[in-house]
């Protein structure tokens, strides 16, 4: 036996003897008996390599997400036990290693649908066994009463003062994978360095505190831990007392021809959503695709279960052209993002992109409640969004801010904006994600669905629509037309080879194909920006999540960085307009800037990086 075979043997052992979960734990040991009669060369051997031959699953900024499958680089029960141990240890240490009944912490635990039979592995097993860990640490833990959207766990952690909150989903990824996506006192996402010092603690407790099979079977038997439905119940009350605070249609509700459809994506939204359109007064109705508005963990319509997804809103289109209805609302599956689109008279759709909708929403709330507002207003969106906001900050006397790529790094900023004094509209990034007048401080297409849909509604009211809408604002600040995309990247090393290209030794470049270069900004580290003083970057930088901008002096920003919870490496060009030029000509500009900008600095080809 080599020596890399004995590696695999011992750490399978050693992983089957831990895990609570008789069928993966039984699937590696049969794994473990396949190998000896097959010998290095089999199939045994190779699946073992894949469930047991890399690093264990990393913990970051965005918690855990992998595929559902034994082993430490996946999503299991054991992991998950191992996460729970690690989040409750790193609690008791910030509370001096004791809590005592008076002051006990309390974290809040939600749950998707995710499931994946032939292992046994699901988000409410998940759920259940991190309400276990907790138990046995002596912190208070609430389990919220069945399926649960994202936007409710965050809430939920900021309502009740918890410390913190956990929601096990894994949101857009395809069906086999799932994850645990960790948020602190206040609602916002973990950012660093806590997400270092919460996987240092993971990694110290591997160990199971206690056998979590046999408490998970006795709990079941006793029928405890199933979730608190009261308190679950309160919580949801107390977030849609919250959201009528963006509704803009009169009580009486008015009357409106103006008919949705809508998508869950084989989610959890559809019930909050109905709620939503309740809440905000919308009159006309919102139709569900039948096919896709339960809540189904084998998502047979959609194997990549995101509004962004090219061809993923199809089904809700046709629905939507069959019953007469000329918006499409569309939710991920654990409901914290939105997708939109419309239906022109000529029986074309317009599917509108996340910096689309940042646009209609940054005016319409803008519109409806900033002007109006006691206090300094502001709107912050991701360094990768578009600049629309910023035009409309300048011209409109309010503050913008750019942060980080992802809501940890919005929803923290909004929650210091707001202690400064401001009224923050909205934080949004261009993966349709939004916050809306900040009833959490992560993104919400539960919110977001209804002020959407209320704009729709008293546009078509006064004979407008959302694209004629659109067209205003862009006729007012100027066009912004975007490129954003990606490429396949299942190598981390071959993304990273992208990025030193573009640093050029550090001599970054000052012109690109013909393009002179007007400003270079990088966020890996040690970081360099050539606008300020010092060189140094504003934003933080990450050796880890490296992201390169280069502004051109035509007006164009392109930026470029690693997909974080994806086999991606995305990009994100943008184009403004020169004033009285038209859109198509804005397009046609960036189109041809955008192929000989991405040849010469991700060189595709070379790299074997190929679009989806």
């Amino acid at each position: 036996m080599s020596s890399d075979l004995a590696a695999l043997r011992t750490a399978a052992e050693d992983w089957a003897s831990l895990d609570p979960n008789p069928k993966t734990a039984s699937h590696v040991t049969a794994l473990l008996g396949r190998a000896d009669r097959e010998g290095e060369g089999g199939g045994a051997v190779a699946e073992l390599r894949v469930l047991f031959g890399g690093p264990r699953i990393s913990f970051g900024t965005a918690g855990l997400r992998g595929p559902m499958r034994p082993g430490p680089r996946s999503m299991n029960d054991l992991v998950v036990v191992q996460a729970a141990q690690g989040i409750a240890s790193y609690i008791k240490d910030a509370e001096g290693g004791e809590v005592s009944p008076a002051t006990r912490p309390t974290v809040v635990v939600g749950r998707d649908h995710r499931a994946r039979g032939e292992f046994g592995l699901s988000s409410e097993r998940f759920a259940r066994y991190t309400k276990l860990v907790f138990d046995r640490a002596e912190i208070d833990c609430l389990l919220l009463e069945g399926l649960v959207a994202t936007p409710i766990l965050a809430f939920a952690t900021r309502y009740l003062g918890a410390t913190a909150g956990i929601m096990v989903t894994a949101s857009h990824n395809p069906k086999d994978d799932n994850g645990y996506k960790v948020y602190w006192s206040g609602g916002c996402q973990i950012r660093p360095p806590m997400d270092r010092e919460i996987a240092k603690a993971i990694d110290e407790n591997l160990r199971p505190w206690t056998d979590y099979g046999a408490a998970l079977a006795e709990a079941e038997a006793e029928g405890r831990g199933l979730g608190d439905g009261p308190r679950t119940e309160k919580i949801e009350e107390a977030y849609f007392l919250s959201v009528r605070a963006l509704r803009t249609l009169p009580e009486d509700g008015g009357e409106s021809d103006l008919k949705f459809a809508y998508t869950s994506m084989h989610g959890v939204g559809y019930p909050y959503a109905k709620r939503s359109f309740d809440e905000f007064g919308i009159p006309g109705p919102l139709l569900a695709v039948p096919s896709q508005r339960d809540a189904d963990p084998a998502f047979p319509t959609v194997p990549f279960p995101n509004p962004e997804e090219r061809g993923a809103l199809n089904r809700a289109m046709e629905f939507a052209a069959e019953n007469g209805c000329r918006v499409v609302l569309a939710n991920d599956p654990d409901a914290d993002r939105l997708g939109v689109a419309e239906l022109a008279d000529d029986g074309g759709w317009t599917a509108f992109t996340g910096d689309e909708i940042g646009a209609l929403l940054g005016m319409w709330l803008l519109e409806s409640f900033g002007r109006a507002s006691s206090r300094p207003v502001a709107m912050i969106a991701s360094t990768v969004s578009s600049n629309v906001l910023a035009a409309m900050a300048d011209a409109e006397g309010f503050r913008f801010e750019e942060t980080l790529t992802g809501f940890k790094w919005i929803g923290s900023r909004a929650l210091s904006l707001r202690e400064e004094g401001y009224d923050v509209l909205l934080g949004y990034e261009e993966a349709i994600g939004f916050s809306c007048g900040g009833v959490i401080p992560d993104k919400d297409g539960i919110s977001a669905l209804g002020v959407v849909a209320s704009m729709a509604t008293s546009l078509h009211g006064r004979g407008e629509t959302l694209v004629s809408y659109l067209a205003g604002i862009y006729g007012k600040y100027g066009h912004f037309v975007s490129d954003n995309g990606y490429y396949r990247c299942n190598d981390p090393e071959v993304a990273a080879r992208v990025i030193e290209g573009m640093r050029n030794g550090g001599k970054y470049r000052d012109r690109v194909g013909g393009y002179d270069v007007e400003s270079v900004r990088d966020l890996g580290s040690p970081g360099y920006d050539s606008t300020t003083e010092d060189g140094r970057p504003t934003l933080p930088t990450s050796a880890a999540s490296p992201m390169i901008t280069f502004r051109f002096a035509n007006g164009c920003v392109a930026q470029f960085r690693a997909s974080g919870t994806e086999p991606k490496f995305k990009y994100y060009l943008e184009l403004r307009g020169r004033p009285g030029e038209s859109r198509e000509d804005v397009e046609k500009r960036l189109r041809k800037m955008s192929g000989i900008v991405l040849e010469e600095l991700v060189r595709p080809t070379e790299q074997g990086l190929i679009l989806p």
